[in-house]
């Protein structure tokens, strides 16, 4: 996994007004009537009054002021996407990865030829299932719940076979991306890591940059071009560079990933926009473990 096209197409999509039920805020609408419609919950239509609030017949004094705290009538029958929604969401689908995790590894662990199968299948078609999920417009959750599955079986049964030949890797890259994820999140809460248009541009570039590198490299590996399991660089110091740039780009898709989350709460997506945000999280943290092990193992071969 070299790159996170679901927040990349959320985006695009959320900054062009392409997604549905996001709801515009006071300062989009033209005219000052307009905005105070919007802003007591009720649309401007002919008969209300232009201007004068309060009049007769109209909320006034403390029942004004519960009308603009109390949620709109439409909010409150389709539901908005909350931060608790991606967070409980986000778990469900971490919970789903690591029971099929278990099944990749014990199986790999019994039959590598089983364990290799599952490997090679998991990855491929959890891509798959990644790429129709990024571009389909409407949400699928079986979708969701299906790449959660492939990417399960893939991370089992590749860090079975990485904990064989290099033991102890696995406990180190777990630990290393619960670090990184945990100090990613701090360094964008706070602002020192920012995301910007500008920043957002540059990484989609490299992330697909990566992806054609790594696709290339892959298929080096297969036809025998190049003998080394690790490809281009192999465990010297080439490879090393590599790896690092990769967690760096895995890396900061947290932070893109965690801005995009912030923008969908704010633009009062409909709620079942949480599982894109949540699948599109789990994308990220996958790739950056994966990278990890393959930056430890590198290391260990030395």
């Amino acid at each position: 996994m070299a790159s996170n096209p679901v927040f990349n197409r959320f985006n695009e999509d959320l900054s062009k007004g392409r997604l549905t039920g996001s709801q515009p805020q006071y300062g989009q609408f033209s005219t000052p009537e307009q905005q105070q419609a919007s802003r007591y919950g009720y649309p401007q239509q002919p008969g209300y009054p232009q201007q004068g609030y309060p009049q007769q017949g109209y909320p006034q004094g403390p029942d004004l002021e519960k009308m603009y705290d109390a949620p709109s009538a439409t909010a409150l029958q389709s539901g908005r996407m909350t931060l608790d929604d991606v967070v409980t969401k986000t778990l469900g689908l971490f919970g789903v990865l690591l029971v099929f995790a278990a099944v990749g590894w014990f199986v790999g662990k019994e039959n590598q030829g089983a364990g290799m199968a599952l490997w090679l299948g998991g990855m491929f078609v959890g891509l798959a299932i990644g790429f129709v999920i990024s571009f389909k417009r409407k949400i699928s959750v079986l979708l969701i719940l299906a790449y959660a599955v492939c990417e399960g079986l893939f991370v089992g049964a590749a860090s079975g076979f990485f904990n064989r030949v290099y033991p102890g890797v696995v406990a180190e890259a777990v630990l290393a991306t619960l670090c990184v994820f945990a100090g990613m999140f701090a360094g964008w809460k706070s602002g020192l890591i920012r995301v910007t248009e500008r920043s957002r541009k540059i990484f989609g570039l490299m992330a697909v940059g990566y992806l054609l590198f790594a696709l290339v490299n892959v298929a080096l590996v297969w036809t025998g071009a190049i003998s080394n399991p690790f490809g281009v660089g192999g465990t010297g110091p080439l490879g090393i560079i590599i790896s690092v740039i990769a967690v760096g780009l895995a890396s900061y898709s947290l932070a893109v990933d965690f801005d995009s989350i912030q923008r969908g709460v704010a633009a009062q997506l409909p709620q079942k926009y949480s599982w894109l945000m949540a699948h599109g999280l789990l994308v990220s943290v996958v790739w950056l473990y994966i990278e990890l092990l393959r930056l430890f193992a590198r290391i260990q071969s030395r």
